[in-house]
């Protein structure tokens, strides 16, 4: 049985056996939503140029930001590949309502919102609803959280 004296000593001395202890790196979500290609293998560069949803190809892929990602075409493939950050989607892909909301959310292509030249992408079309009700505000709380929430 643990007396309060006993107690005491053991939370006294917690703080100074932690230090002792290896420090550990804590496992952090990747920059980017994978599943396990970035954003469902879905072509980013077609939110913009086709206004849809487009699978993606991996005769057409390219490595950034720690992930790859396929392109419907060469010529996607291209433009991205020459200017990622115009057309990858912000939040890394991950759900932009789950971001304002300070967690991280997988996407599904059909949920998708283009605002002021930036890709939007969220979990689902309830997400999307909800997030589309204040976009503005939900960006600005969004980058508040990014990239903290990755862990």
């Amino acid at each position: 049985m643990l007396t309060r004296r006993n107690t005491l000593g053991l939370l006294a001395a917690t703080p100074t056996a932690l230090t002792l202890l290896p420090t550990m790196a804590m496992a952090q979500e990747p920059k980017v939503f994978q599943n396990p290609v970035a954003i469902n293998a879905t072509d980013p560069v077609a939110y913009f140029e086709q206004e849809k949803p487009v699978p993606g190809s991996a005769d057409h892929k390219v490595t950034w930001n720690g992930a790859e990602w396929h392109f419907a075409s060469r010529r996607n493939a291209s433009k991205f590949k020459a200017d990622p950050e115009t057309y990858a989607p912000v939040f890394g892909g991950y759900c932009a309502f789950a971001a304002s909301r300070g967690y991280l959310a997988p996407t599904i292509p059909e949920a998708w919102t283009i605002h002021e030249g930036k890709l939007y992408l969220n979990a689902n079309l309830r997400a999307q609803e909800l997030w589309r009700q204040d976009i503005p505000g939900n960006i600005a709380a969004g980058l508040n959280n990014w990239p903290g929430i990755l862990g």
